[in-house]
């Protein structure tokens, strides 16, 4: 019941998206199963530490990622805290837990040539399959939307008129995009295809059936195509989102005006993406410096 009552509160009162919601049931599952078979208890509301830390060794054994660990035991901690807070229990077993130290990962976005390359490739496709998948691609780059955000759109999310998507985010935070024009072609041509094959369909972007699309399609689509114009180990949406924010930071965009379009809270969130531009800086402060001339 608890694990019940915790659910509906991520999901009516902190507003946490359908995928975070469901990751948090997976995990909160996960672990009372493991309780269940190893320890023969179904309760998790009230367990010591040391049976977490044996579910956390057989998650290592298991060949997890310590990222992927830390990740299902913020699920724990996110619960225990709520139990605290409902005054279910009085201290939580995770309050003395130190996170597992994991690498921390570094995402190289895609080059512009390589994003070039990819759309290109849609020069001569025009069946249903191939545009929606241009559109996808073009979509997550020009906008720097998320996954999540872009398989929630629905047609009334874009106004053509005033060439802008309407994004809902985290915490059902809406923010508004703009939209290139080129995009704009890209989504006339797309509509006018999706409505004469499927009219009843209410998002903006659908299956071949005329359903909704899923996570994985979106990554199977940024994988798929840029897999043949880039040798990059991470070919995911995320590595757009990032291209996308690097590119525009390359460019001179001002760090506060990207803020904004990813839908990120604080400029903490966005700074992560400042240090592709660490080329560009180094070459700039050798040239601008006084002890960086020769002449000096």
């Amino acid at each position: 019941m608890s694990i019940t009552r915790f659910v509906e509160y991520i999901d009516h009162e902190k507003k946490y998206s359908p995928y975070t919601i469901s990751a948090y049931q997976n995990d909160l599952s996960e672990f009372k199963e493991f309780c269940k078979t190893e320890f023969n208890t179904s309760k998790i509301e009230d367990v010591p530490y040391s049976l977490i830390r044996s579910w956390i060794v057989d998650r290592v054994e298991s060949g997890l990622t310590n990222r992927t660990i830390n990740r299902k035991i913020s699920s724990l901690k996110s619960y225990y805290n709520f139990l605290l807070r409902t005054k279910q229990i009085s201290e939580s077993p995770l309050r003395k837990h130190q996170a597992l130290k994991s690498e921390k990962r570094v995402n190289v976005p895609f080059s512009e040539k390589e994003i070039r390359e990819v759309l290109m490739g849609f020069e001569h496709d025009d069946d249903f399959e191939s545009l929606r998948d241009k559109l996808i691609i073009e979509l997550l780059y020009t906008t720097g939307m998320r996954r999540a955000e872009l398989i929630e759109l629905r047609d009334e999310s874009v106004d053509l008129s005033q060439r802008i998507v309407k994004v809902v985010g985290k915490r059902n935070k809406e923010r508004q995009i703009p939209l290139l024009e080129s995009v704009v072609g890209t989504i006339q041509k797309y509509i006018a295809l999706k409505g004469e094959m499927f009219p009843e369909a209410d998002h903006l972007f659908v299956t071949i059936k005329g359903k909704k699309i899923y996570p994985n399609l979106v990554y199977r689509t940024i994988n798929d195509y840029f897999g043949k114009v880039s040798l990059k180990v991470k070919k995911s949406p995320h590595v757009v989102r990032h291209s996308f924010a690097t590119h525009l930071l390359s460019e001179g965009a001002d760090l506060n005006s990207v803020k904004e379009l990813l839908g990120h809270s604080s400029l903490a969130s966005t700074q992560v993406y400042t240090h592709s531009n660490l080329k560009d800086l180094k070459s700039m402060y050798n040239k601008a410096h006084p002890r960086g001339n020769k002449n000096y």
